[in-house]
């Protein structure tokens, strides 16, 4: 099996496992990832931080958005550009969304919105990842096409980038490709992975 047949076949199946999880271990998950997210300064300090409109069994968002708000904070989603590039727009509950051409809802006419290098802090959604900041995307390539300019960046910078995932979508190793963006963080709902620091650093919640 050659390399992009074993990425659809991993892909499927780490897709099909987040899918089977219950309803109970989401919102335990959503919980833990809050405590794991607590870790980072930037989590409260940052004044655009961008996430993602949880789909297809993703680790929740939920516990980890209002609290921002309260903070002054700015809340952010991805909408889809011609171009195929990512553009953020501010979103708060109760806000219209509409779904993408991937049924992924986004906000409705956004009368602002803002462009990867604008952001401070990315909330990026993947499949799977390793401890060496390489993600497992969906194979869109969206977020590596808008995030590129960080490749040519000392990292880590802003915006920052935090990998959002199960810990059960750890992987030993992930080939990277030369167009693949690194992620600085990973967050679970177990821990908080530095992907710039040692090999094995990480943080428990």
């Amino acid at each position: 099996m050659d390399a992009p047949a074993q990425r659809r076949e991993l892909r499927q199946q780490l897709a099909e496992r987040r899918r089977a999880l219950t309803p109970l271990e989401r919102i335990t998950a959503a919980q833990g990832l809050r405590r794991t997210l607590e870790q980072l300064p930037e989590y409260f300090t940052d004044a655009r931080v961008a996430g993602y409109w949880a789909s297809n069994g993703e680790l929740p968002l939920n516990v980890v958005i209002p609290p921002l708000a309260a903070r002054e904070q700015q809340f952010l989603l991805p909408v889809i550009g011609a171009d195929k590039q990512l553009r953020f727009a501010p979103w708060q509950a109760g806000d219209a969304v509409q779904p993408n051409r991937h049924g992924i809802p986004e906000p409705v006419a956004p009368a602002t919105w803002f462009a990867p290098f604008q952001l401070d802090l990315v909330l990026v959604p993947l499949l799977g990842f390793d401890r060496r900041g390489h993600r497992l995307g969906y194979g869109g390539g969206y977020y590596d096409r808008s995030f590129a300019f960080l490749k040519d960046q000392v990292r880590p910078t802003e915006p920052l980038l935090v990998g959002i995932g199960y810990a059960f979508q750890e992987l030993d190793a992930i080939d990277a490709e030369p167009w693949d963006v690194a992620l600085d963080f990973i967050a679970t709902e177990r821990e908080l992975i530095d992907c710039n620091g040692e090999p094995d650093s990480k943080v428990s919640a």
